[in-house]
């Protein structure tokens, strides 16, 4: 199969799977607020997961999950990918909570080890860097990221709260200072003139992506209710204040933007595909019960009104031309 036609492929498959998808993506946890951490925001499930939900996983022969490079990587390979790694660790903590077994509880805490052992430690903190290629954003070298630091987060702080280790804790707060540090520097934050956007794919200028931006907050949050630690919670509540000034100018009018990236040889707009359409008016409605906030669930029911047939063709028209320009198709 010749490059473009397995690039078609891949993008119609994904469609398809997002046509087929349920609306409301996940369902959500009601333990939100206790300091004892145990079902995340999210209740992503394992074997939802392996049927291939949000990644294609595999595993290396210590059953890290590894995933395949995306479509537009020249170079194919299996790579450790923090954020499906922490992803896939979460499932496995939600199938240890219903099933109690020892077996589960140890490849929980293999996923914790691989995030103790993986990480970088320098001025900056702890981080964890990705080494796949972003050609969307001309990003060539290792990268961190605020959503692979939030997984790092959920991750490292249920491993210190159920096996007592304060490694895990140590550096589970030494990860909070790269969300101080601006993205053109090395960190992970765009500073804008409404507050920090915490940035997924953070590089010299903004791409600012909303889902990876409230997935940030998750573990801020998660920081804040294990540590009640007074810089989580400054991060946390500047993110939130952030995210409210931000949001009206991701709607389309009849959609959501993928992103926020202005730069001129990048797509504008990007639309987001149906599946994070529906991610994110289900992270709304999350923070609407975490902060109390009626705005996000008023912004969620607004983003809902879009979800329908003829919005759906319109937005596909947008992403066709947006996967062109990116060479996608």
């Amino acid at each position: 199969m010749s490059f473009s036609l397995h690039k078609l492929f891949f993008m119609s498959r994904k469609l398809i799977k997002d046509l087929g998808r349920d609306k409301a993506i996940y369902q959500l946890s009601d333990d939100l607020h206790a300091s004892q951490l145990g079902e995340y925001y999210f209740l992503i499930d394992e074997q939802e997961l392996l049927r291939g939900h949000s990644q294609d996983y595999h595993f290396d022969k210590d059953g890290i999950p590894i995933i395949p490079t995306y479509i537009d990587v020249a170079e194919k390979q299996m790579i450790y990918y923090p954020i499906s790694i922490g992803q896939y660790g979460l499932a496995i903590f939600h199938t240890w909570m219903k099933s109690g077994r020892e077996e589960d509880r140890a490849r929980f805490f293999n996923i914790v080890k691989w995030f103790y052992d993986h990480c970088t430690t320098d001025e900056k903190g702890v981080y964890w860097l990705s080494t796949v290629p972003r050609p969307e954003y001309r990003m060539t070298k290792p990268w961190p990221s605020a959503f692979a630091q939030s997984r790092g987060l959920s991750i490292l702080l249920r491993g210190w709260q159920l096996s007592g280790e304060c490694r895990y804790r140590d550096a589970a707060v030494a990860a909070l200072k790269i969300f101080d540090i601006p993205a053109a520097e090395g960190g992970v934050v765009t500073p804008t003139p409404f507050g920090p956007f915490y940035e997924e794919y953070p590089t010299v200028f903004p791409t600012m992506v909303l889902d990876g931006f409230i997935f940030s907050l998750c573990g801020l949050y998660d920081a804040v209710r294990a540590l009640n630690d007074d810089c989580a919670r400054r991060l946390f509540q500047a993110g939130i204040d952030t995210l409210k000034h931000w949001l009206p100018h991701y709607d389309l009018g009849f959609w959501m933007r993928y992103n926020y990236c202005r730069e001129s040889f990048y797509p504008d707009p990007d639309p987001a595909t149906i599946g994070y359409l529906r991610l994110v008016i289900t992270q709304l409605n999350m923070l609407a019960r975490l902060t109390g906030d009626i705005d996000f669930s008023r912004a969620a029911d607004h983003f809902r009104g879009y979800d329908k047939w003829l919005n759906i063709m319109r937005m596909y028209a947008l992403k066709f031309r947006a996967l062109k320009r990116m060479n996608r198709l």
